[in-house]
Parts: C-alpha cells; structure tokens; sequence
C-alpha cells in the first residue's frame, strides 16, 4: 500500500496531521505510548481529556476514539483510542478493528491527510502482535483511507518487521 508508511521511531515526533494515542478508557494518561504522548504534549492535552464526558470515570469505551488538540505535539490533533485487553475486552479482533476504524474515521471528519498509529493494545494490554499487525493493516487498507498518508511508528526492530511482513501480505 502506498500510503502506510512503517517508521522505527517516537511516535510523538511525527509530523502529521493526527497522531494516534493508544489510551485507557480514563483518558487521563497511562504508561508506554500513552504516557509518552501525555509527556511530550504537556499539561494542555491532560486539562482536554478532562474536558471529555464520562460515564462511570469512562471517557472513551474499548473500540472507540476521542479527538483532542495536541498542546506541544507537532500535529494538530491527538485522536484517543481504547484498545481491547486481550483475554478480556471480547470480541478483541472486532474492538481492535473498531480502534482503527474509528481513529481514521475522526482523522477524516477533522480534514486531516495525514496520521500516525502506534502498535495498538499491543503493549500491557497483550494483544498478540502478528494478530494485530494483520488487522491494523487489513482497516487501513480500506480504500476509503487511500487519501490518507498513514504511518505506523514502532519502537523495536521486532514490532517493525512484523508491520513489514503484514503490509507485504
């Protein structure tokens, strides 16, 4: 596919117009990219996750995404998306797909061109990574989302071929 790119590197450098979070469903910051995204934004993005209704301390449900400004970020907008815990949030394919889905459907309705993706609930939450390659590629496949310039920053050499070998297949 000529418009998803996979780049080694901190997501939280990237140069577009969206950058994805892989969030709880708090909003409120986390670990790994979350908190990396948290950090590099500064306290402007925390104060706009605050802003977002919640239902019981949920702010955004598995499977679905929230966008914000991106305070510091070189982008315009951070799109909050909740993963599945593999093992727990079920059905995981379905949710993950919806992640996807929905995170490139608010980037498209916020006329953005470009966006870039972490390695969603493969981290803490333990989704199975070639699994979630597979689907991650398959959603931005669509071609409703040719128009858009997307890349997927991963952070080990590992995760990097393993995007590789699912955008080949």
């Amino acid at each position: 596919m000529g418009n998803i790119k996979i780049i080694q590197g901190d997501i939280t450098t990237a140069e577009v117009d969206a950058i994805v979070n892989a969030a709880n469903s708090q909003m409120l910051g986390g670990g790994g990219v979350d908190g990396a995204i948290h950090r590099a934004a500064g306290p402007e993005l925390l104060a706009a996750c605050k802003k977002m209704p919640a239902q019981n301390g949920i702010r955004c449900p598995a499977g679905e995404a929230r966008i914000t400004g991106a305070g510091n970020l070189k982008a315009k907008y951070v799109i909050h998306t909740v993963g599945p815990r593999y093992g727990v949030n079920e059905p995981a394919a379905q949710l993950l797909a919806s992640a996807y889905q929905n995170s490139l459907n608010l980037a498209v309705s916020h006329g953005c061109r470009s966006l870039a993706f972490p390695a969603i609930s493969c981290g803490v939450y333990g989704y199975p990574h070639r699994e979630a390659a597979g689907i991650a590629v398959s959603v931005c496949s669509r071609p409703e989302y040719e128009p858009l310039a997307i890349c997927f920053y991963l952070f080990s050499d590992d995760m990097v071929a393993v995007w590789k070998q699912a955008l080949e297949s």
